[in-house]
């Protein structure tokens, strides 16, 4: 285990109830979308300085686009030393196009050639909507150039989990999910043979998710937060950016000027200090070793960020609804897109 300058570990381990052990600090690679030509040729690089700094989970994804420049990364980390296989946690997502149980392991396929891997260590069904598969599996776009939902495997998330649990093994090691709400969980824990072992979702000082963080937490499901630094998402799924942000906070600023840190490392300090796993990303050198140099905040300070955003305050950066037509995190309804065709 590497022990950072700070006193905290940074490899910080969990067993998953798959009885795999993951990272609890990530790398994450999500570059933008559209992507650019400048942001893609930086990947390589980045997941090459975050695999030398000492990050032992990398978490991609289908639909970052990228797949292939971490792939190198990995492949060029493995010949030189820098990191064997069995010590560096991959984790990427099925993308929306490859919901169909018969298309699911064509997507895990096509993810693990890019990756240049004969197995991931965790695959993500990266959202539980689905989209309509068209030529080479790019999404069929409706006229204002969003994508078409699938409204049958939107509908039959459950579907496509049991063909994700057909490749664990060989190909997968754990499967889990991202941006699902309680009432998806529920219904997917009732219905699986094997139960997830992740829930990545938003998760930040503004947007704690304590009631799914604890519901997940007790039937044994790793919460993992994705921007968990509050960042900007792409326009499509931007919500309430007029809300402030986490980085500006001045709690966020006090606290980083008593532990003489920056703010970034206030947040993800907390983050895992309340065993859930981040993904933190970056293409600049320094940050990337900055965002791995964490402390454990004094008990009163962890509370206070903790309690930044009481119950009815949180403010979500993503919302899916603008670009769907449907809310994925309704809570009342288990799933508006049963009700359209």
């Amino acid at each position: 285990m590497i022990i950072n300058p700070l006193g905290f570990p940074l490899d910080r381990r969990i067993l998953l109830n798959s009885g795999h052990s993951m990272s609890m600090l990530g790398f994450g690679t999500f570059q933008g979308t559209p992507i650019t030509p400048s942001a893609r040729s930086t990947v390589k690089e980045s997941v090459l300085h975050a695999l030398r700094t000492g990050y032992r989970h990398i978490d991609t994804a289908y639909s970052y686009g990228i797949e292939e420049e971490v792939g190198q990364a990995l492949k060029q980390a493995f010949e030189e030393g820098i990191v064997k296989r069995e010590e560096v946690f991959v984790t990427t997502k099925l993308h929306q196009t490859f919901h169909r149980p018969k298309d699911v392991e064509i997507g895990v396929r096509r993810s693990l050639e890019r990756l240049k891997l004969k197995w991931v260590n965790l695959l993500l069904m990266h959202m539980p909507h689905a989209y309509v598969p068209g030529p080479d599996y790019e999404p069929v776009l409706k006229d204002d150039g969003q994508p078409m939902i699938d409204y049958e495997a939107s509908r039959d998330y459950v579907g496509t989990w049991r063909a994700m649990e057909a490749l664990v093994g060989e190909k997968v090691r754990s499967i889990g999910v991202s941006n699902y709400n309680i009432l998806k969980m529920k219904r997917l824990l009732e219905n699986c043979k094997i139960p997830p072992a992740v829930n990545q979702v938003e998760l930040h000082p503004y947007f704690p998710q304590r009631n799914l963080v604890r519901w997940c937490r007790e039937r044994g499901v790793v919460v993992v937060a994705h921007s968990p630094l509050g960042g900007v998402p792409t326009a499509a799924v931007a919500t309430n950016l007029d809300a402030g942000k986490p980085l500006e906070d001045p709690l966020t600023l006090e606290l980083a000027e008593k532990y003489h840190i920056r703010p970034s490392q206030i947040i993800l300090s907390w983050g895992l200090q309340r065993g859930t796993g981040i993904v933190p990303k970056s293409n600049d050198p320094e940050r990337i070793e900055l965002n791995a140099e964490l402390v454990e905040l004094a008990r009163e300070d962890f509370e206070r960020v903790e309690g930044l955003k009481g119950e009815g305050e949180e403010v979500r950066f993503y919302n899916h609804e603008r670009l769907i037509g449907f809310d994925i995190f309704d809570e009342k309804v288990e799933d508006r897109s049963s009700t359209r065709e």
